[in-house]
């Protein structure tokens, strides 16, 4: 089984670059972020586009903002498993923007959100500069303006990885969202917000658990 990677706010395939040769056929989604016109349909049609003619049974694995598009795949493809990474767990009618006021996120952030410090504190230097370098990836509002379209959670086994040290969406947050939103217990992962930059062998063990390579 294969494993289909789907990035979160940004889009970009790069995210899984060191993550990707640990996991044998894994592929790694670009999402169109940067196309004003591009809503969580066509996020979807590109993780679809990504799994390839035949993919056969797959393993789909949500990072951050990933969370919103990555369950509209579960009636198109063979999933046998959705993996939430740090992710976003929407309800349905639930607009992305709303989510960040319902799961009360907003109100417990106390310190303004800094890259540095709450993305890439724990990411290496060499790949951090590379990330830099490279400028902030565009993200339009279109998927966050629209309401989730699932009548309800996908019937797909569904597991929540928590970075342990993620300073955006921290584990305590994590684990009540998960808990109220789909009665599941997180497993907490080695890394922060990004851990497939700054842990990947371990994420990499995490996701193996399950995954039939």
């Amino acid at each position: 089984m294969r494993c289909l990677l789907v990035p979160g706010a940004g889009g970009q395939a790069w995210y899984w670059h060191r993550l990707v040769p640990l996991l044998p056929g894994a592929a790694a989604v670009e999402l169109p972020a940067g196309d004003p016109n591009a809503g969580l349909a066509a996020y979807a049609d590109a993780i679809v586009s990504a799994a390839g003619p035949d993919p056969g049974p797959v393993t789909v694995v949500a990072q951050s903002m990933g969370g919103l598009s990555a369950p509209l795949v579960c009636d198109r493809l063979d999933v046998r498993e959705l993996v939430l990474l740090n992710a976003m767990i929407p309800r349905p009618g639930e607009t992305g923007h709303q989510w960040w006021t319902a799961t009360r996120l907003a109100e417990e952030m106390i310190e303004e959100m800094d890259p540095l410090r709450h993305f890439f504190h724990d990411v290496p230097e060499d790949v951090t500069q590379e990330a830099l370098a490279a400028g902030e990836p565009a993200q339009t509002d279109r998927p966050f303006d629209e309401p989730w379209p699932l009548p309800a959670w996908p019937e797909v086994p569904t597991r929540v990885l928590t970075g342990s040290d993620d300073r955006f969406f921290p584990p305590a947050f994590q684990r009540r969202v998960a808990r109220e939103r789909l009665g599941l217990e997180v497993e907490l992962v080695p890394g922060g917000h990004l851990a497939a930059l700054s842990r990947p062998t371990e994420l990499a063990a995490a996701l193996l658990r399950t995954v039939q390579t």
